[in-house]
C-alpha cells in the first residue's frame, strides 16, 4: 500500500513543480497533463479571450494555482479574472473557470474540482471535451450542454463549434458572422 507525505500548504505554495501539481489537503497530487487536443483546445481559447481581453475588461491565464480553501489548489486549464493587479496565486473566485477533458480524466475528478470551484464562490464553469466535441456550462447546481459557452451577465462568450471547427482545420477561432 502506497503512503503519501502530508506538507504544509505554505511549503506547497513556495515550491515548484515540473509540471505543477495540485494541493490537497495536505497531499501534492499529480494532475493530467493534456494531449494534443487538449492543449491545441486550451491554446486556442487563450487566443480567442487575450483578442477579447480589451473589450471585456478581462484577463486571460493557463494553469494558475488558485487557493480554492484554506487546504486546497487547484490548477485549472484557464481562468478569467477581471482586469487588474494579481497576485501569485489566485484566492478570489474568477469570473470563468474552463476545464478541458483529457482522455485520463474521469467524471467524478472533474465533478470533485467542479465542485470546489463553486464552493469558492466561482458562479460559471466550462467543461469542454474534446474528444466528443462538447461543451457544458455550469451555473449554480446545473450544468447545460451548449455549443456557445457564455458568462451571464457579462459580454463573455465562446463560440465552441468555431473553437472545433479551427482544432480540426488549423487557423485560428474566427468571430462568429
Amino acid at each position: 500500500m502506497a503512503t503519501s507525505v502530508l506538507i504544509p500548504i505554505s511549503e506547497y505554495l513556495k515550491t515548484t513543480y515540473r509540471p505543477d501539481r495540485e494541493y490537497l489537503d495536505g497531499e501534492v497530487v499529480e494532475r493530467h497533463v493534456g494531449k494534443w487536443e487538449h492543449s491545441r483546445v486550451q491554446a486556442l481559447l487563450t487566443g480567442w479571450f487575450i483578442q477579447h481581453e480589451r473589450s471585456w475588461n478581462i484577463q486571460t491565464a493557463t494553469e494558475w494555482r488558485t487557493q480554492v480553501s484554506s487546504t486546497r489548489v487547484r490548477i485549472p486549464d484557464l481562468v478569467l479574472v477581471r482586469s487588474g493587479a494579481q497576485p501569485e496565486v489566485l484566492e478570489d473566485a474568477p469570473l470563468l473557470v474552463i476545464e478541458i477533458l483529457s482522455p485520463d480524466d474521469s467524471y467524478s475528478d472533474t465533478q470533485q474540482r467542479a465542485e470546489d470551484y463553486l464552493r469558492m464562490g466561482v458562479t460559471t464553469i466550462w467543461i469542454i471535451d474534446p474528444s466528443t466535441r462538447t461543451g457544458r456550462v455550469c451555473s449554480g447546481s446545473n450544468w447545460m450542454q451548449r455549443e456557445r459557452l457564455e458568462v451571464a451577465g457579462t459580454a463573455i462568450y465562446v463560440p465552441l463549434d468555431r473553437v472545433f471547427e479551427a482544432l480540426v482545420s488549423g487557423g485560428v477561432v474566427e468571430e462568429t458572422k
